[in-house]
């Protein structure tokens, strides 16, 4: 039995397992691909910190800036924390060696308490030039320096494990199950603690996301199962600024180093640095009219965005086949960022399920609230990876030994023996494709209760083709139709609860854009919370 089971390999599972094992525990990391393919590494602009380096900034400014952009949903001793811990956090990581790009040592203010000659860059929505960058491979950089040094501590881990389902008894967690994706073995392990950090449900907008494919949420489909609770479901980022053809992300840095966007005749429409919702509304309201919009970065020269930008520019040469030093950048709203989740308290511990603790973007500690301020998505899963692999620590010194029973193992194992048998008369990466076309153009930027409605109507109708749903690939080994099976599934048992959440919130707030409800309503400046009964054994 370990004490500490963290499922998830990206950048909050990484800084967890070395919290945890640097406070005394034993760690085990199971990931259903590897730590470097996380989507950690997608996030490129930056990470918050008030450091005060490149220009006036406080810790307070922060604050203010978060709980503005959340539109006041969210919980202000956890935007505190977090926006407190961020200078030490940034201390921390370059302590391990994260290549942060510099300012000269004379260039630095001096009115901060920073000794760091880290350079900082403006992202929407902040009051001042708080991110800290490397270049734009921040999340990547972050990621690969997390990965070595984990492996530096000698942390266990178990690559390519899917996660099934999580373990409890009397409502507490006792480890999980997984699939051997390599072996096809169902396996059972132990833990006195559990931290899930498996990333968001993103990839509901399947065709329409900067997401990974494999950003389906499994973690929070498997507190739903557990018993456990989530949160604020309805509440999705949609990024101003991807690529039109191939939806894949260009950096809010973009922007914030100086680009402009216009509409295809030639004018600048919005300010690029408002926050993510009030940015994507308007290039969403200029699209509703025809236009074609772009983001202009042409003035800003070759050599300076070579020298800050280098991701942007091989991404747009070799997706969009344009090069932005001369030519504009087509570009369109997408979902991006998956404010709610799984419902945690003031220690990261799962609603619902004792000894279970949520981190990163499939938790929802409430610090995003409405909408997230760009700049924190990595701030929270450093500054409160290393909290949660704390918590689950002391949790695990008080936990029981006995492993649990064999129960939910045996459940999993003759599920995936049905799921084999069973014959497939629908295709399910058709489906796939519906769901996240309806979900673009029914649960998006802009929503109505009717068509919500209809959403709701035909994700219904899919569930209920469930069982004509199967896999034309039997073999036990490798098998990438079945994880891609599973991963519909959880999108699928997903799904209700964000068209439910959205359609009982009957106003306008932050990412959450009503038509007929276009103001914010006092009343609904609460949380909303579903949860399941277990059945009974």
């Amino acid at each position: 039995m370990v004490d500490v089971l963290i499922i998830g390999s990206g950048g909050a599972g990484l800084t967890a397992a070395l919290s945890a094992k640097g406070s005394g525990a034993s760690v085990l990391v199971a990931g259903k691909s590897y730590p470097t393919n996380s989507q950690t590494s997608m996030a490129q602009g930056g990470i918050n910190a008030a450091l005060g380096n490149v220009s006036e900034d406080h810790i307070s400014s922060h604050i203010a800036d978060t709980i503005k952009s959340a539109h006041g949903l969210c919980d202000e001793a956890m935007v505190r924390q977090m926006c407190a811990d961020a200078p030490k956090t940034i201390e921390w990581l370059e302590h391990l060696g994260v290549p942060f790009s510099r300012i000269t040592p004379s260039s630095t203010l001096t009115a901060q308490h920073s000794t760091l000659s880290i350079a900082q860059r403006q992202m929407g929505g902040a009051s001042a030039k708080r991110a800290c960058y490397a270049q734009d491979y921040t999340g990547l950089k972050i990621l690969h320096t997390l990965y070595d040094t984990c492996l530096k501590e000698n942390i266990d881990f178990m690559d390519e494990h899917y996660l099934l389902n999580l373990i409890t008894k009397d409502g507490v967690a006792k480890g999980a199950t997984f699939l051997d994706i390599r072996t096809g073995e169902v396996k059972q392990i132990d833990a006195k603690s559990v931290i899930l950090a498996t990333g968001g449900y993103g990839s509901l907008y399947h065709g329409f996301t900067t997401n990974a494919y494999g950003s389906t949420g499994d973690g929070v489909a498997a507190v739903l199962r557990a018993g456990g609770a989530v949160s604020d479901m309805e509440f999705i980022q949609f990024h101003p600024t991807a690529l039109k053809h191939s939806s894949i992300l260009i950096s809010e840095s973009a922007r914030g180093e100086g680009g402009y966007l216009v509409n295809s005749e030639g004018e600048r429409f919005v300010d690029e640095l408002k926050p993510r919702d009030e940015v994507a509304r308007a290039i969403f309201k200029e699209l509703q009219e025809n236009k074609e919009v772009f983001l202009d970065v042409r003035h800003l020269g070759e050599e300076k965005l070579m020298e800050l930008l280098p991701q942007e520019i091989a991404l747009c040469k070799l997706h969009e086949h344009v090069d932005p030093a001369k030519e504009l950048i087509p570009i369109k709203p997408v979902a991006h960022y998956t404010m709610g989740g799984i419902d945690v308290d003031y220690a990261l511990e799962v609603t619902g399920i004792k000894g279970c603790f949520a981190v990163g973007e499939c938790s929802n500690a409430k610090v995003h609230g409405a909408n997230r301020l760009g700049g924190n998505s990595l701030l929270e899963i450093t500054a409160f990876g290393r909290f949660a692999g704390e918590n689950a620590y002391k949790h695990s010194i008080y936990a029981s030994s006995k492993p649990a029973d064999d129960t939910q193992l045996q459940k999993d194992k003759a599920h995936l023996e049905s799921i084999y048998a069973q014959e497939s008369s629908v295709n399910f990466y058709e489906q796939r494709e519906a769901l996240g076309k309806l979900f673009y153009q029914n649960v998006g930027i802009v929503r109505h209760n009717d068509t919500l409605t209809k959403a709701l109507d035909e994700v219904i109708a899919m569930q209920v083709l469930s069982n004509k749903i199967g896999i034309e690939d039997k073999s036990p080994t490798n098998n990438t139709n079945l994880i891609d099976f599973l991963e519909f599934s959880n999108a699928l048992l997903l799904a209700p609860t964000v068209i439910s959440s959205a359609i009982a919130r009957d106003e306008s707030r932050g990412a959450h854009f009503k038509v007929g409800f276009e103001e914010e309503n006092e009343d609904f400046k609460k949380h909303i919370v579903l949860q399941w009964k277990k059945e009974t054994e």
